[in-house]
């Protein structure tokens, strides 16, 4: 008897240790991944929630409506057309086409799910109709309309494929992200389909890195290779790894150079050294430092994770890596988030759009601050690399000297990868930096697709890149203080 009442305390204990063991993991889930439940499609609570409240609205940092919900229960957005282009990827629209944009993602606020117990009472009390919390986002809609017009002010971007965004590399906030091409959440059925206009390439799509991944393999060189700042490479122009020859762009040949010289003029040749003298280990160590192979659980954004590739690591495998070729891959979000790393001493933020969120009886909600997503690297290797990347935007024969804007120091990194679509050959040209300015902590990155022959991120990209720190320049009070100030 006693023998059996042992077992039934012992069974109770596994029971009790099974719903303690549920509950924690149902509350990490819904700290976790409560947006992601929320945002979608398949969940019905959702969809009887959508039927019966009157969603919220949705303004950017400046006050400026971005989204509401007329007296026949439409959503109608900004009135400008090229307003609501260049911020749809970010936004979202009324038919989901656009994959965890705000208008779903941020639905456990828009559509009332955080309404407290007292206030659903003194809802039911007053008769009126229930609606959502309004959201504030850390973005500046005018600034993400530059963003877009700037692709087709410059003849070698217009009319490309491409994504941009900006980040406060202090706090992590999104000011800009544009995707192109985009389309008129206010007319979806007259949206031409060629070029998947519903996709966000900011978030969603995953490009070789070229040359921008150089930052990664210098830190890798500097954190991991004794000297490495002072070390010197020859570069003739050619390098054969197993039989296949590594050219420089354009065929130049650089001579001797240090890692500093090498990353000015984007050397590979340098790069491939680097890369074969640090090894995979280290070099793979890095990447992951940076993000590369994480899964990114940000809190209002869906990312596609970053990759370093682990199988068939020849030699030659490894030389492509060390300027951002072989199979590693990224979005232009997480290279914005490498580029604001080294401006903020080797700190990388989570990207964050959400400022703050305000229930209809004027409430305003908790929607957490800023947080640190990682250490990527040491403060000594960051200031290195903005010394770095300070040379190749002003250094003379600097490949980002397109992204120079008067009265700023800008620092950053081109890029030029090459990748197949469709069993095309196609290359991509990047501008990944920042602006080296307490005032105005601010990193950028520019991805344009398909650029043409002799095309080159530092001609294609960095002039964009150079619109958009321009207008920050200029538009102080709006990116750094507005009417978002009420949520801090």
């Amino acid at each position: 008897m006693k023998q059996q009442r042992f077992r039934f305390k012992l069974l109770a204990l596994f029971l009790f240790g099974l719903f303690l063991l549920l509950a924690v993991y149902g509350g990490y889930s819904v700290l976790v991944y409560g947006n992601r439940w929320f945002a979608s499609s398949k969940n019905p609570r959702v969809r009887a929630q959508k039927e019966s409240v009157v969603a919220g609205s949705v303004l950017d940092r400046c006050g400026v409506v971005l989204a509401s919900t007329d007296e026949e229960g439409n959503r109608v957005y900004q009135a400008d057309e090229s307003a609501r282009r260049a911020i749809v990827h970010l936004l979202g629209d009324s038919q989901g086409q656009v994959a965890n944009g705000v208008e779903t993602f941020q639905t456990s606020y828009l559509y009332g799910f955080q309404s407290t117990f007292p206030e659903l009472v003194a809802l039911l009390l007053s008769g009126d109709a229930r609606r959502g919390d309004d959201v504030t986002l850390c973005v500046d809609s005018r600034l993400c309309t530059v963003m877009a017009e700037s692709f087709d002010a410059h003849p070698l971007s217009a009319g490309k494929r491409g994504a941009a965004v900006v980040l406060n590399y202090r706090t992590g906030e999104v000011l800009g992200m544009t995707s192109l091409p985009s389309f008129d959440p206010q007319n979806i059925a007259g949206t031409d389909p060629t070029g998947e206009p519903y996709w966000n390439r900011v978030t969603q799509s995953l490009y070789p890195p070229g040359s921008t991944f150089k930052i990664v393999t210098a830190a890798a060189a500097l954190e991991n290779l004794t000297g490495a700042d002072a070390l010197t490479m020859n570069c003739t122009g050619s390098l054969s790894v197993l039989g296949q020859t590594i050219r420089d762009y354009g065929g130049a040949s650089h001579g001797t150079l240090t890692l500093k010289q090498a990353f000015t003029v984007s050397c590979n040749n340098a790069f491939t050294i680097t890369a074969l003298t640090v090894g995979d280990d280290a070099l793979r160590g890095k990447a992951e430092d940076f993000g590369f192979g994480d899964n990114f659980l940000f809190r209002d954004l869906v990312v596609e994770n970053s990759a370093y590739p682990t199988q068939n690591r020849t030699a030659f495998e490894l030389a492509a890596s060390g300027f951002g070729q072989s199979a590693i891959a990224a979005t232009p979000l997480h290279m914005c988030m490498v580029a604001a790393a080294v401006a903020n001493g080797g700190v990388m933020m989570e990207p964050r759009l959400l400022l703050g969120a305000i229930s209809a009886t004027g409430r305003s909600r908790s929607v957490g601050g800023e947080r640190v997503y990682r250490t990527a690297m040491q403060p000594e290797t960051a200031a290195l690399l903005r010394d770095y990347m300070d040379a190749a935007v002003n250094a003379a024969g600097a490949t980002g000297s397109r992204a120079r804007v008067s009265g700023l120091t800008v620092c950053g990194k081109t890029g030029t990868a090459e990748s197949s679509l469709n069993g095309e050959a196609i290359s991509y040209g990047w501008f990944v930096g920042f602006l080296d300015d307490e005032s105005l902590p601010f990193a950028v990155a520019v991805l344009v697709e398909d650029i043409g022959d002799g095309v080159g991120g530092g001609s294609v990209a960095a002039p964009i890149a150079g619109d958009i720190f321009t207008y920050l320049r200029d538009n102080v009070d709006r990116v750094t203080g507005s009417v978002a100030e009420m949520y801090r």
